[in-house]
């Protein structure tokens, strides 16, 4: 699937940002959605995941802050994050992870959008 980030953006701390993921190329519905990122000179990590079912987990450090949900109409993904620390400051990634008959296994990424929480 083809996934597009947006949201991004400055924000001072204790702020708020949505970011949205366009999802195209596959049903929303059969893919676990997730959304990582990745700060400078740190390893990509897990922010939040939606399963097809609905259910969701998130990283300890944003449980509380942030909401991940998923529009399978309008197939998009977003994240809500709110009560923005500088320490969320990174690129944010839209991941889906699913099984096709063409494709097999997949494990897509989209191009990142940039998140800046100044102090």
């Amino acid at each position: 699937v083809q996934l597009q980030a947006s949201g991004g953006g400055l924000v001072q701390a204790e702020g708020s940002l949505r970011l949205s993921c366009a999802v195209s190329g596959g049903m929303l519905s059969m893919n676990v959605m997730g959304w990582y990122r990745q700060a400078p000179g740190k390893q990509r990590e897990l922010v939040a995941r939606i399963f097809s079912a609905g259910s969701t987990n998130y990283a300890d450090s944003v449980k509380g802050r942030f909401t991940i949900s998923r529009d399978n109409v309008k197939n998009l993904v977003y994240l809500q994050m709110n009560s923005l620390k500088p320490e969320d400051t990174a690129v944010y990634y839209c991941n889906a992870v699913g099984y096709s008959y063409a494709r097999g296994a997949y494990n897509d990424w989209g191009q990142g959008t940039l998140v800046t929480v100044s102090s």
